[in-house]
């Protein structure tokens, strides 16, 4: 293009430029001021979010095979949790775990962007707890069970022969012939995720014992509960190996004072409510004396809770403490998992089939391995399929309870013996004395 050329085009060029920006600003405004008359006012601000992983430490030992028990802490993390600003429902992303409402009759915890592990580990529980659940059982406490405790509430039998061992268990309505197994799975509470599968994965029917130093006890008794498990809290007892092997410092020692020990379960009682019954964690040492044992089962009976004992231990010892305090007890007939492999915990629970077979009903115990909670799932899958009920481990208590009173109750009266005549000099007398 000639010089001449481009000098008549510049003044031109000078002129369209700022008339094609204002025709292209005036047609963006005029997008803009449709898009507000079609879909209300405009929000130009960016969405916000604050998220991450929750570490939380937990307190744990090393036991026997791999048991996660005891005294150095392990890290587990929490889902990612978007919170949306001044209280407005969460966000989610695809493949994080939304909450849920809190169980009915718990209000939901008020939302807060603090960091303390036990304040964020309390949120998350109460807010991953399913909500109308079919097999939720009844919020804890009841009214007129509870009475105030060292650490919280302790349970009571209510003025009207209510015990907390019947209002609190799972209700069972099942086949009085068939075969009925039971199973508890403890140390719930000391590994979140384990706890969250066996609340979230297991039947109903099984029970779930949580030891008594776990973290926000009560949330987590609250939402196995909510996911219709019956709970039992454990009660840590002196073993063989104490202190080398320490439970913790609520310890029930077998040559503990009677106000000691009663100080120490008084505690252990009040850790949280809403458990039918207490079980024993570890005690091989404090199980073989009966004097401790009784003391404790009094306790129990006093207050109308029930005792699980998980078979590792002296079996007359317990029973004869259980049958003089007349407390609500069982022995399981099977730990599922002193072995936790998978194998060897399939033969356990079939076993547990044999003897619910042989017996009526069998109750098995185990801990909270991934292992453990993996068989005890895929097992009671098809129970109903092999003829087999599952039920909750109270109502093979009660079962127990009522077929020891049947039999006690069928057996003859044994004659009362004749009495003793008091000695006397003809007792002494030769037979062929003559003497008549």
């Amino acid at each position: 293009m000639s010089t001449a050329v481009l000098r008549h085009a510049q003044p031109l060029m000078t002129v369209r430029a700022p008339l094609i920006a204002g025709l292209a600003t005036a047609g963006l405004f005029s997008l803009v001021i449709a898009g507000v008359a079609l879909f209300g006012e405009a929000n130009t601000a960016p969405p916000r979010a604050s998220g991450g992983f929750e570490p939380i430490e937990v307190a744990v030992t090393h036991g026997p095979a791999g048991d996660v028990r005891g005294d150095h802490a392990a890290v587990d993390e929490r889902p990612i949790r978007f919170l949306e600003p001044d209280g407005e429902d969460h966000a989610s992303l695809d493949g994080v775990r939304e909450g849920f409402a809190a169980p009915a009759g718990h209000a939901a915890p008020a939302a807060s962007h603090g960091s303390d592990p036990a304040d964020a580990e309390a949120r998350h529980a109460a807010e991953t707890t399913p909500a109308a659940n079919p097999h939720a059982l009844a919020s804890a406490p009841i009214a007129g069970l509870t009475e105030p405790g060292p650490g919280g509430l302790l349970p009571v039998i209510g003025e009207d022969g209510t015990r907390p061992s019947r209002a609190y268990a799972r209700p069972f309505h099942g086949d009085p012939a068939a075969p009925t197994v039971a199973v508890v799975v403890g140390g719930m509470g000391l590994n979140r995720s384990v706890t969250e599968a066996a609340i979230n994965d297991l039947p109903p029917e099984v029970a779930l014992s949580f030891a008594p130093y776990t973290e926000n006890l009560q949330a987590w008794i609250d939402r196995a509960r909510a996911a219709g498990h019956e709970v039992l809290i454990e009660a840590p007892m002196e073993p063989f190996d104490y202190p080398n092997n320490d439970p913790g410092p609520h310890t029930l020692l077998a040559d503990g004072s009677a106000e000691e020990n009663g100080r120490r379960l008084a505690w252990l009682l009040s850790r949280t409510t809403g458990y039918f019954g207490v079980t024993n964690y570890l005690g091989a040492r404090f199980s073989s004396s009966q004097d401790a044992l009784r003391h404790v089962f009094g306790t129990l009976e006093h207050r109308g809770v029930a005792f699980l004992h998980d078979g590792a231990g002296r079996r007359s010892t317990i029973e004869a403490a259980a049958d003089a305090t007349d407390v609500e007890y069982a022995i399981a007939d099977r730990v599922l998992d002193a072995d936790p492999s998978p194998e060897a915990i399939d033969e356990h629970l079939l076993a547990l089939e044999a003897l619910a077979i042989q017996n009526g009903a069998a109750l098995g115990t185990g801990f909270a391995y991934p292992a453990t909670v993996d068989q005890v799932r895929d097992w009671a899958a098809n129970l109903d399929l092999r003829g087999y009920q599952l039920a909750p481990p109270s109502a093979v208590m009660a079962r127990r309870r009522l077929e020891a009173r049947l039999a006690a109750e069928s057996q003859p009266e044994t004659p009362a013996p004749a009495p003793r005549r008091t000695a006397s000099a003809d007792d002494h007398a030769p037979a062929d004395s003559g003497h008549h």
